[in-house]
């Protein structure tokens, strides 16, 4: 990693990665139940495990796409995790360079960076050490006393993205 944080290996902006077609779809009982529950809790203001609402715009449509997803802290930083792979959400960021995480009726803009595969162990372990038991059936043979190396292995998979709070718009 260099001095600046930014890898010099990282996916180039816009561009779609390798591996973009590993998806992990949710089943009923996730999108109808589980995600809209943890929804409706944290537009109220209730984070679940460090839930928030991401707000980002589509890549087509340029209309705001929401999301529950798990902010995770590692050494003073912000990322988000994709554990289901190259879903429409990572897409869209990718396109939008950033977007807003709502709790309740606070709301924090961001800009996002993806990190180089190489640059994610640290986080991917950090992830799991969280989370494991909620989506520790998307890594499998890995968890967060893997070695580097099988981290680095599933890597590809799961996009992670470095983000930045921005002041809020007035």
């Amino acid at each position: 990693m260099s001095v600046t944080g930014e890898s010099p290996n990282a996916t180039p902006p816009n561009a779609t990665p390798p591996h973009s077609r590993h998806v992990i779809r949710p089943g009923w009982f996730t999108i109808h139940v589980v995600n809209r529950a943890v929804a409706w809790l944290t537009r109220r203001g209730i984070s679940v495990m460090g839930s928030r609402v991401l707000a980002v715009r589509g890549r087509k449509s340029g209309e705001w796409r929401r999301t529950p997803v798990n902010v995770l802290t590692v050494e003073g930083r912000h990322y988000l995790v994709a554990p289901r792979g190259h879903v429409q959400w990572t897409h869209n960021m990718r396109a939008a360079g950033g977007g807003e995480l709502h709790l309740g009726g606070h709301v924090q803009t961001f800009t996002a960076v993806e990190l180089a595969d190489d640059d994610k162990p640290e986080v991917l372990r950090a992830y799991l050490r969280r989370w494991k038991s909620e989506v520790g059936v998307f890594f499998p043979g890995v968890g967060p006393d893997s070695p580097d190396a099988d981290l680095r292995a599933v890597a590809p998979k799961h996009p992670v993205f470095r983000i930045t709070h921005t002041p809020t718009p007035t």
